[in-house]
């Protein structure tokens, strides 16, 4: 048996990177899987049904309102119920890295349209499902970086920070309809978007791995066993929560 047998659970952000990584694990311990993303999650739910897992492929603009409703409406009317909800699309790899002065109100808007509208459109979106079974898993996804207080990306910095306040409000208003909303912040992950962005960056990223106890770059499995757990029945006591992963690098 699987730790989500039987659970039904919406990946945003699952067409390649962080999300499949996530999305292809609840469907590896048993939960039906909906992939939420801008683009197409087809190639992501062929390797989960190739594996014998259940999904489907909702494309989904978590930035728009209606799209986010859809994208639940979808999925029940797929699998009949949901359960959990992991808010992973975001901007992040192609965030443009410049001092504060620099940083135009496009790039500012462009930000946080997906990392803090589109987490709340999506908790927004799923929570009454939820709510009709009493019990629900939303899980956020902010950022080490907030805990560390970095440079040249505060509009990224900004939008995760906001992850964090949505989290904990969420958690209490939410949590008499039995839904428990944690979080999780990594640290920098060798993602697929990030493999194709790090070279432009002004930090090599050496730095990171050395900057961390265990001294190596972070790779999408290392997510994994959070994400399980805060999505499993074994964290049904915890809510309100922020778990850092990121080797070390920050501690709190």
């Amino acid at each position: 048996m699987g730790k989500l047998d039987g659970k039904v659970a919406i990946v945003t952000g699952a067409a390649q990177g962080l999300g499949a990584t996530y999305a292809k694990a609840y469907a590896k311990e048993g939960a039906k899987v909906a992939l939420a993303d801008k683009d197409s999650s087809a190639k992501v739910v062929a390797e989960i049904k190739q594996a014998g897992g259940q999904a489907i492929d909702v494309p989904t603009d978590v930035s728009d309102d209606a799209a986010c409703q859809a994208m639940v409406a979808k999925t029940v009317a797929a699998f009949g119920r949901l359960d959990i909800l992991v808010t992973n699309a975001a901007i992040s790899g192609d965030v443009v890295r410049v001092p504060l002065s620099e940083i135009t109100v496009e790039e500012w808007d462009r930000v946080a349209a997906v990392n803090i509208r589109g987490t709340w459109l999506s908790c927004k979106a799923a929570a009454p499902a939820m709510a009709k079974n009493k019990y629900g898993k939303i899980i956020t996804i902010a950022s080490a970086r907030v805990f560390q207080g970095a440079t040249h990306m505060l509009q990224y910095d900004a939008s995760k920070g906001a992850v964090l306040g949505i989290t904990r409000s969420l958690a209490r208003e939410v949590g008499p309809d039995g839904i428990r909303v944690n979080c999780i912040a990594p640290g920098l992950t060798m993602s697929e978007s990030i493999k194709a962005q790090i070279h432009t960056w002004p930090v090599p990223p050496a730095s990171f791995a050395a900057s961390r106890v265990f001294k190596r770059d972070e790779m999408p499995e290392d997510l994994v066993g959070a994400a399980i757990f805060l999505a499993a029945p074994d964290s049904d006591f915890m809510t309100g929560q922020t778990i850092v992963i990121d080797g070390g690098r920050i501690m709190w």
